[in-house]
């Protein structure tokens, strides 16, 4: 019988093919229990509960040390859905927290879905309720036993001291699933900074998890620590930091904005910190924690005001006229004008059917005066020489960018790299730009705006405030941080580099000098009211209106006052914005008053902490306090912890001067005397104040001044309470 050949093979394939798919199941079964994580995770949650530590997020002080931000406890509930399956009293587990069916239902749904939550498992504890208080955890505590594969996760959240400085400090939420993807440190139900110095400073503030594990009997009952907690890793809490921001000059600079639109920032030459940011309307912090903090920022989203906007660093605007400054100083560098070098401005700049209009003022004017008056057609003719001068630039490209340059090297154009997240660059235009916009057909008259700090110049208050560190500085500046010190850290070396600007020392001086006069008798002479001298700088520009440009709709402006102070030893660096429809718009006015006041309590301030580390435990101090404006003094006394009597009526607010006197009562307080207010056209009383109060006291009524002397007034050539003359002229002894 001839063997069936097709049968004997056919033997074959059918064993090959059996043995074949033995193997697959082997393999399969392989990697099911010996390579996938399921199983040994579902060995470890019978034996093991792992229950994360979170660490204490560091805590947040002002300059002085005074507590802004801290830590309170909170409870969170979590669920094992490997434990909770089919085991649960849905009803009973609702009313013990006072939730709904169906809350519960897609709280435990959204849990389970990977899209919403990637790092699912039913073996791991989730977020099934965050931030329970402590009176909800104890009522739900007394009936956990009933809920298998529920418990309790204790944790910290955020608390604010103060109603202030929401801008700086920002806020901590949930994570989102972006910030999962990003970063493994965190898992659904963690809270990371969201704005602020929460977010920049996340990983310094966040700390590290710690983790417990625990050991389960057969029952699923908790034995205790695995191995004595050989195995355990505890947390380590989060950095503290210190930062610059004085809180009593934040709470000032935010009531001085009450109620208007715009931003304070002050500035520390010497360091770069930042002594108080201010962005108007502002809101509360303490309202932005807990569970209501989802609600309370939708709120302030849709707020057509845009409270969660922080213009200090945001906000990009025309600077008008405190951006003359730095033409100066460009110019003066360059060459292109000279100390003495004088421009004619009859009200405004004009020339071959273009006109820049400006306030009336005395003409020609040089450097110093220039600033002094703000004046319009003294920068746009040096912008237009600039731009024209073919014997130091080959193109009107090349004298443009060089122009860009010396702007940059000042920190306009880019960002400063401030401490805070979402700070925007600003515009200061090229070459290129301006080919872009007029297709290579443009000279110094097409650009003439710049040079007044309008048309496409764009900076942010913070730059502003920074320009005002450089020329108190004469010439570089530190990038501004509003963090002082990190606990355990040195500061970021990028805080403690000095940047030097294209423009000379030499130049520097003229630009002081012409600041000064401002402060003198220019456009910031509110500034000579102050009982130090100072150096300052108005502006006032109109904001163009989007792609209309300026004549597009009604008009609105961006007033300025910036400055630094003391004039010859300069500490700070300060600018006020305030953003206003229609006229009047005068940036020495309005945001004049704000600047006075602003700069009078940071220098009291300044003093009150000299004073504090210069005492010791027996000391007694009572200043000597001078005749004059007793506002002036009680605001100073005030912030130094010294007693006055408040028997006297008066608002510092209004910026309006109260004559008196000040007499000391013993050893711990001064008694403040309102003294006779003479007429405008009356000879005032002047002895016993200081040269500066009693010089604006006869100025001010049209008297002038001879001094004699130093120190407070003794004698006055004129008599008190008599009528002035015409021309009258008063001597004064000073000692």
């Amino acid at each position: 019988m001839s063997k069936d050949f097709g049968l004997e093979n056919r033997k074959y394939v059918i064993g090959g093919v059996a043995m074949v798919i033995i193997i697959i199941y082997i393999i399969r079964l392989f990697a099911l229990q010996i390579m996938s994580e399921d199983y040994k995770k579902n060995a470890d949650s019978n034996a093991f509960l792992k229950k994360i530590e979170f660490p204490a997020r560091g805590a947040i002080t002002d300059r002085h040390g005074k507590l802004l931000v801290y830590n309170q406890h909170a409870y969170d509930i979590m669920v094992i859905m490997n434990e909770e399956s089919g085991r649960l009293d849905t009803m009973a587990f609702c009313n013990a927290l006072g939730i709904t069916k169906e809350f519960f239902i897609k709280r435990m749904n959204d849990i389970k879905d990977r899209s919403k939550n990637p790092g699912y498992s039913r073996f791991t504890q989730q977020l099934f309720m965050s931030q329970l208080t402590s009176e909800e955890n104890s009522v739900f505590q007394e009936k956990i036993y009933r809920f298998p594969g529920f418990y309790i996760q204790k944790r910290s959240i955020r608390q604010y001291m103060y109603p202030y400085a929401a801008h700086v400090l920002g806020d901590v939420s949930e994570v989102s699933l972006a910030d999962i993807e990003d970063d493994d440190y965190y898992q659904a139900g963690d809270y990371i900074g969201k704005l602020g110095i929460e977010k920049y400073y996340e990983k310094e503030l966040r700390g590290t998890k710690g983790v417990h594990i625990l050991l389960r009997d057969a029952h699923g009952r908790i034995q205790g620590s695995y191995q004595d907690g050989k195995f355990d890793t505890k947390p380590i809490a989060g950095k503290d930091l210190t930062l610059g921001i004085d809180l009593q000059l934040q709470a000032l600079g935010e009531r001085l904005m009450q109620g208007k639109i715009g931003s304070i920032v002050a500035i520390e030459p010497a360091t770069g910190e930042v002594l108080c940011m201010v962005s108007s309307p502002s809101y509360d912090p303490r309202l932005m924690t807990g569970r209501m903090r989802g609600k309370m920022h939708h709120y302030l989203m849709k707020d057509p005001y845009r409270p969660l906007l922080n213009r200090s660093i945001m906000g990009q605007y025309p600077p008008g006229s405190t951006f003359k400054t730095s033409q100066g100083l460009t110019f003066l560098t360059e060459g292109i004008v000279s100390p003495s070098t004088a421009f004619p401005c009859h009200h405004g700049f004009s020339f071959r059917g273009l006109h820049v209009g400006c306030h009336g003022h005395a003409s020609p004017l040089s450097i110093v005066p220039a600033i002094g008056t703000s004046c319009n057609g003294y920068f746009c003719w040096g912008l237009y020489y600039m731009l024209g001068n073919r014997k130091r630039y080959k193109t009107v490209q090349d004298a443009m960018n060089t122009w860009r340059d010396y702007m940059v090297s000042m920190g306009f154009g880019y960002k400063l790299g401030i401490d805070l997240p979402g700070e925007k660059r600003g515009l200061i235009p090229n070459a290129q730009f301006y080919d872009k916009a007029y297709k290579g057909s443009w000279n110094g008259l097409t650009v003439i705006s710049i040079s007044i700090g309008q048309g496409e110049v764009n900076l942010t208050p913070l730059q502003i405030a920074n320009l005002g560190a450089t020329i108190a500085n004469r010439g570089f500046f530190y990038t501004p941080h509003v963090v002082k010190k990190v606990k355990g850290e040195y500061l970021k070396p990028e805080f403690r580099e000095r940047h030097y600007t294209k423009a000379n020392h030499r130049s520097y001086e003229y630009i002081v000098a012409g600041m000064r006069k401002s402060a003198l008798d220019g456009t910031c002479k509110m500034l000579s009211r102050l009982p130090f001298e100072a150096c300052g700088k108005t502006g006032t520009a109109q904001i163009s209106k989007g792609a209309g440009g300026y004549k597009s709709g009604g008009t609105s402006y961006l007033i300025s006052f910036a400055g630094y102070f003391p004039a010859d030893a300069p500490r700070y660096s300060c600018i006020v914005c305030i953003q206003k429809s229609g006229l009047p718009a005068s940036g020495g006015t309005m945001c004049g008053k704000v600047f006075h006041q602003i700069s009078e309590g940071i220098m009291a301030q300044s003093l009150k902490v000299d004073v504090k580390d210069a005492r010791d435990s027996a000391s007694v101090f009572v200043p000597d306090v001078k005749t004059g404006n007793i506002l002036a003094a009680n605001y100073v006394l005030s912030h130094l912890g010294i007693k006055t009597n408040a028997n006297w009526s008066g608002s510092y607010a209004d910026g309006n001067p109260i004559w008196g006197k000040a007499e000391r009562v013993g050893n711990h307080s001064i008694k403040l005397i309102r003294e006779k207010q003479y007429g405008k056209s009356i000879v005032p009383d002047i002895t016993g104040m200081g040269a500066r109060d009693a010089i604006y006291n006869m100025e001010s009524r049209g008297i002038k001044t001879q001094i004699i002397g130093r120190g407070k007034v003794v004698k006055q050539s004129l008599v008190p309470g008599t009528v002035i003359k015409k021309g009258a002229v008063c001597s004064i002894v000073l000692e």
